[in-house]
């Protein structure tokens, strides 16, 4: 018996072995070449076959504003930014007609915390946002954050693309409106308080320029109203010029920077001192996920916060580490 089970053994160690592998033996689909792509070859039949109905140059006047997508550099502007928003600042872009977008944006402490509160690591703001297209001109969102447990709305509209062909446009212009409501307890609930000292407003006018497939600009004139401040000295209006760009650096990878310039009373005359926000990082592009990687002076993630409350100076490492996550759902099934 013994000899029987060992001879079993050695016949299966002689001859039970392989040398396959997955790929040779159960071939699959074949890979996708994202290097030698070809815009004519590869891009246009696809064109053809889905957008030329009404994006070519004798239909785009008609049936699609103007936009036409028979040359490369139409297609090409089409993506001026991979976001909604730059980093903390609304980006020209917008949700297509359908897609919802849920945004998770987290700020952590000051770096210069230091080891006890683990460089910032220790505090946490968090803002969770849905973002909807309702037409492919008309964006909405709603969102709720811990800065001054804050619920924001905002409505962006598409005022001009960036295209070339039948009609030449040299730039992308956006608008955008917000509100935002304040949930903290007052200070003084003994006085008389009331829901409208809550409310601040912005508006923003995006104009952004695509120059090349690998670097895009923008600049953003702002407008903050705030309903209700400390004192006379500190203004209830404050007005900003933002500027952000975006180098790519790979298929997946872009550089991302925005700044805000106050147009404010010297901070003395201030009850806080305010600073200009500045904000640098990166977005990659993982599947359906756009992730950013910030570094900011700003805790605040909404306009009525980062334009009105940015407290920090980059030059005494009042800095910022954070995070935005953009997840995009499909709600409305795309027209054939």
């Amino acid at each position: 018996m013994n000899k029987k089970f060992i001879f079993l053994i050695l016949w299966i160690t002689a001859f039970g072995c392989y040398w396959e592998n997955e790929e040779s033996l159960y071939p699959g689909p074949e890979i996708c070449d994202t290097i030698s792509v070809s815009f004519s070859e590869d891009i246009v039949p696809i064109l053809t076959n889905n957008c030329y109905t009404c994006h070519s140059n004798n239909n785009a006047a008609n049936f699609a504003y103007g936009i036409s997508f028979e040359d490369y550099e139409d297609v090409a502007a089409s993506a001026t930014f991979k976001a909604t928003r730059i980093l903390n600042g609304h980006s020209i872009e917008r949700m297509p007609e359908g897609q919802l977008d849920f945004r998770i944006s987290h700020r952590f402490g000051r770096l210069n915390t230091g080891a006890y509160e683990l460089y910032g690591l220790d505090q946490a703001n968090i803002h969770f946002s849905l973002e909807y297209g309702i037409k492919d001109w008309l964006m909405v969102g709603l969102g709720r954050g811990t800065f001054e447990k804050t619920v924001d709305g905002f409505t962006k509209l598409s005022l001009l693309r960036q295209s070339k062909g039948i009609r030449n446009m040299p730039i992308s212009l956006s608008w955008m409106s917000g509100i935002y409501i304040t949930g903290l307890h007052w200070s003084d609930e003994e006085r008389e308080n009331f829901f409208w000292q809550r409310l601040s407003f912005a508006h923003q006018l995006m104009i952004a320029r695509k120059f090349s497939p690998g670097f895009s600009l923008q600049l953003t004139p702002s407008y903050l109203h705030r309903n209700f401040v400390e004192t006379p000295d500190d203004p209830n209006d404050l007005l900003a010029l933002g500027a952000g760009g975006r180098l790519k650096l790979t298929k997946r990878v872009s550089l991302n920077a925005e700044y805000f310039y106050l147009f404010k009373p010297d901070n003395q005359a201030l009850t806080s001192e305010i600073y200009n926000p500045l904000s640098i990082g990166f977005d990659l592009e993982t599947g359906g996920h756009v992730f950013s990687i910030i570094l900011t002076n700003s805790v605040a993630m909404r306009e009525n916060g980062f334009l009105g409350h940015t407290t920090g100076r980059w030059l005494d490492g009042d800095i910022h580490l954070g995070f935005n996550i953009s997840r995009v759902f499909q709600l409305k099934k795309q027209q054939q």
